[in-house]
């Protein structure tokens, strides 16, 4: 059931890549609610995606750009006012890959190089984006940048390595530019921490399907879809929350705020029961 809570409002969205993005459950949730939107990936996703088919059947524009590439995006936003006549209301970022995790490479034995993309391509480009934005202002007084995070930003994550680190990293460069761009342009800032969510990426990472059954086990509300992430971020998109900024928000069915569930402690148990003591 649509609203109607983003009726004029225009936008960008980063990273949507097939239907199990949560970016693209975004740019459908946009539509639905009546905003005018432009898509953007890097030209390999855009090739390896089903992006180009969705922006072609909604009949938006897709600009390809490389949110770690000031020059991108500097083409992307201005392309963008071009295409909408004017200043736009909100941006969403949903960008992150790590080669380390990619390559299976321990935490305690990252490949810097590797560590140095993670953390430009998952955090650093989100600072280029704002900072991009700002500077051309394309954004309306009370627009909304919104960026994905998890829960790995403030909790050690098996297996989530250097991504951690650039959550983190995402998390605090929404609370610094939050307040350059609310302090001077009325700009909101904030991060969505979402549960682990079975997207192309995710779904590619070992034992992924796990860390998603003992976030759901933990939850008492059950881990939050892509769908649900999407209306989410359409709420803070919309006039509903202009004094929401520089917040990381929870949106993980409470297991942020848990120690131990009884799902979870029945199923460890069980562990106990087949003899697996280790």
């Amino acid at each position: 059931m649509a609203y109607n809570l983003l009726k004029g409002k225009k936008g960008i969205i980063f990273g949507a890549l097939n239907e199990m993005s949560i970016a693209w459950k975004v740019a459908e949730k946009c539509l639905e609610e009546g905003a005018e939107i432009v898509l953007t990936n890097t030209p390999l996703s855009i090739r390896m995606g089903g992006i180009q088919e969705f922006a072609d059947k909604h009949n938006i524009p897709l600009i390809p750009a490389d949110a770690t590439s000031v020059e991108d995006l500097t083409n992307l936003m201005n392309e963008a006012m071009r295409h909408f006549g004017g200043k736009m209301d909100f941006i969403l970022h949903s960008i992150g890959m790590s080669l380390n995790v990619r390559k299976k490479r321990a935490y305690d034995d990252l490949d810097y190089d590797f560590l140095q993309k993670t953390l430009d391509i998952s955090a650093i480009s989100f600072h280029k984006v704002l900072q991009t934005a700002k500077k051309l202002d394309v954004l309306n007084e009370w627009g909304s940048v919104v960026a994905l995070s998890y829960v790995a930003a403030q909790r050690t994550m098996y297996e989530y390595n250097d991504m951690a680190d650039a959550k983190a990293m995402l998390e605090s460069i929404a609370r610094s530019f939050g307040y350059i761009y609310g302090r001077e342009k009325k700009i909101r800032v904030n991060t969505i921490s979402q549960s682990p969510t079975m997207t192309t990426a995710g779904s590619g990472i070992k034992g992924f399907d796990s860390l998603v059954d003992f976030a759901d086990r933990m939850s008492p509300l059950g881990n939050a879809t892509a769908d649900e992430c999407a209306n989410y971020c359409i709420c803070l998109f919309s006039d509903l929350t202009r004094k929401i900024t520089m917040q990381n928000l929870y949106h993980d069915g409470g297991f942020s705020s848990m120690g131990m569930s009884y799902r979870a402690m029945h199923q460890y148990n069980k562990s106990f029961e087949n003899g697996e003591k280790e």
